[in-house]
């Protein structure tokens, strides 16, 4: 808890003729009222200290240059306390007769939890608990501790005084505004994480990393979330505004975040960011120029709510753990790798194939992203059953509606892995991210579907996190699934099969040979031979009617082009110019194997993504650097770089 010295405040020269008038039940008046009732004093003084009081709401000021430093690191106490320093020159005991009120909005009502009166007696209290904490000569300091559940937001500030000339209080001052926040160091707020380090990590940390590529590739993106920023939390709270959500919701982070989830996101309500996978960005900033989130959320509330171009799935997330850590509420960022985005609104990616056996594109709607990033937000979850509060998944891509808006989640990550899939918000949408089958379909000349091969563990194959406190990777694949082919895993499918999932239940033979594609790794440019490993669990000899269809495709797993269709033997030779001129930003290359075996009439595929490298550049510096000197850089891959590099301070050897 924080108790913070923050106000002076000295009787007025003044007077007010007449019998001194008892404190009021303020509770009982609206601001308007007590505020006609009370002459104005002066506000005068701030000070900042740290008592060992526990944790409640977090509390800071509008003019402090950022806020990190009223992050209490006292977790074992009871409290947000402020301090009121009231200076008595006219000899009236302001020990038991001041009187703080704390209004929130534009109409702010006790009923409501928006005008906050504290008293400083036990006598007479409030949601918010008043005390007196120390008394010397003409100076009482009054304590004042917020309630757990009070909601979050920007509060005024005034201070009455009972003299005997009357009530006085203090004028408006907006420099003297306070922000409340949730607390994740208090054990009786919603969002409370019981681990420093991660407290540190999932709270504090300005900086992160996000993954991409593909499972057996991984990239990393580096990012400033910058939630310490200045000018960043009104933003945050521009955006509950710009979305009119109630000042009586913003006490639940389970509704803050559920509305940032929409909010965050411009498809249906003007929200931050609007999204563009096209790869034409004239009109806006490629998401994949952005490395930090300050610039997006400043430009926002500077512009009245103008939805900044352009974003796709990792900046959403970035910007979304940007405003939970802001409020207080721990969040991290987190990638799956190939992530289903299915149309059907079941748990079967489908691949039709023709009756030879080549992929229908045209009939194949359901995609398979390269990877997924959504966030992670840490808090109870009281409208659901005991167990499935923590980790909650929630998501501002727009991909699917929920409610009749583009949004997904808070959705428990318990919930997600033990199948309880009927829970609010979208945890069956979650659960079909991370555990669809992609089967594949025959469909013959009369147009009816055979399922001829499904494949259960390409879905969801690795979901990853930053680490805390380190810059390495945290695989957190089993917060949502059991291992592949576990009893565990069954019952868990069988159990969402019970809310309404549907799966391919269509029993498919084993065959008796299988084909795989080898991994490789390719540098844009290369020309590099693509090998089928063909197995024959038969004694006999096996004839396979095989074909390899490959197209760039975005990391959204939609085709852009198709660059080779073959029937090989073991091998095709693909060359550059074949994909060079067709690929597009972040895009990959996806090769489908499918053949018939023509002994046993047998259906037998394979996939492979392909990361296209771009070649590394290396740059060595030739001379030492000095100031005002010109340098000369060399690098492979590139030509000579010269660059004027000023330092002020100092020399770089």
């Amino acid at each position: 808890m924080l108790f913070l010295n923050c106000w002076t405040i000295c009787s007025s020269s003044c007077s007010q003729s007449g019998e001194p008038r008892p404190v009021l039940a303020c509770e009982q008046l609206s601001l308007s009222e007590m505020l006609h009732l009370y002459p104005v004093m002066t506000l005068t003084c701030f000070q900042l200290t740290c008592s060992p009081v526990e944790c409640s709401k977090q509390v800071f000021f509008e003019h402090s240059s950022t806020f990190p430093v009223f992050f209490c690191p006292c977790p074992k106490f009871f409290g947000t306390c402020c301090r009121h320093q009231i200076q008595n020159d006219e000899g009236y005991n302001v020990r038991t007769c001041n009187l703080t009120s704390c209004p929130l909005g534009a109409s702010p009502q006790y009923s409501k939890g928006t005008y906050i009166p504290v008293f400083p007696t036990e006598e007479r209290q409030s949601t918010w608990r008043g005390q007196v904490i120390e008394s010397n000569d003409n100076v009482v300091t009054m304590g004042i501790t917020t309630a757990h559940d009070c909601i979050v937001g920007k509060y005024g500030m005034y201070v009455a005084v009972v003299t005997r000339y009357g009530i006085r209080r203090t004028r408006r001052d907006p420099n003297w505004d306070l922000y409340i926040i949730f607390n994740p160091w208090s054990p009786g707020d919603s969002v409370f994480l019981d681990d420093e380090e991660q407290r540190e990590e999932y709270v504090m940390n300005e900086l992160g990393i996000i993954y991409h590529g593909a499972y057996d590739d991984i990239s990393e993106r580096a990012w400033n979330y910058g939630q310490f920023e200045f000018g960043i939390l009104d933003a945050c709270l521009f955006i509950m505004d710009k979305a009119d959500m109630p000042l009586t919701n913003r006490g639940d982070p389970v509704k803050i975040s559920r509305k940032a989830s929409a909010m965050l996101n411009s498809r249906d309500d003007e929200g931050v960011l609007v999204g563009n996978w096209s790869g034409d960005y004239i009109y806006g900033v490629a998401p994949t120029s952005w490395t930090g989130s300050v610039e997006i959320l400043l430009n926002y509330a500077s512009s009245g709510g103008l939805p900044v171009c352009y974003a796709q799935c990792w900046v959403y997330a970035a910007v979304f753990n940007t405003f939970l850590r802001c409020l207080g509420i721990p969040g991290r960022v987190v990638t799956n790798y190939f992530s289903a985005h299915d149309n059907d609104g079941n748990l079967k990616m489908d691949i039709i194939l023709d009756d030879n056996g080549k992929v229908d594109r045209n009939r194949t709607k359901d995609s398979i992203w390269n990877y997924h990033c959504w966030n992670e937000c840490y808090m109870t979850r009281p409208d659901l059953p005991e167990g499935f509060g923590g980790w909650q998944v929630v998501d501002a891509t727009p991909q699917e509606t929920s409610d009749g808006m583009y949004r997904c989640g808070p959705a428990s990550v318990a919930a997600i892995k033990h199948g309880q899939v009927c829970y609010p918000f979208d945890a069956s949408f979650v659960f079909a991210e991370v555990n669809s089958d992609v089967v594949f379909y025959r469909r013959d000349k009369e147009g009816t579907l055979q399922p001829v091969k499904v494949n259960t563990s390409h879905v969801g194959r690795m979901v990853l996190t930053k680490a805390v406190l380190h810059d390495g990777r945290k695989d957190i694949t089993e917060q949502y699934k059991f291992p592949e082919g576990s009893p565990e895993e069954r019952r868990v499918l069988e159990k969402a099969e019970e809310f309404g999932c549907q799966r391919e239940k269509a029993s498919v033979p084993e065959g008796d040979v299988t084909v795989e594609i080898a991994a490789l790794e390719v540098q844009l440019g290369d020309d590099f031979e693509l090998v089928l490993e063909f197995t024959n669990r038969s004694s006999q000899h096996r004839t396979v009617d095989i074909y390899i269809s490959g197209s760039v495709v975005y990391y959204t797993g939609v085709p852009s082009a198709e660059v080779v269709l073959k029937t090989p033997t073991k091998s095709v030779l693909v060359h550059s110019k074949d994909y060079q001129s067709e690929l597009v930003e972040q895009g990959n290359l996806h090769f489908i194997a499918t053949g018939k075996v023509k002994e046993t009439g047998q259906i037998i595929t394979a996939m492979r993504l392909i990361n296209v490298h771009n070649p590394r550049l290396t740059v060595q510096v030739r001379h030492s650097i000095l100031t005002f000197n010109q340098i000369n850089l060399t690098g492979s891959n590139t030509v000579y770089l010269y660059r004027n590099i000023e330092y002020r301070n100092r020399n770089i050897i």
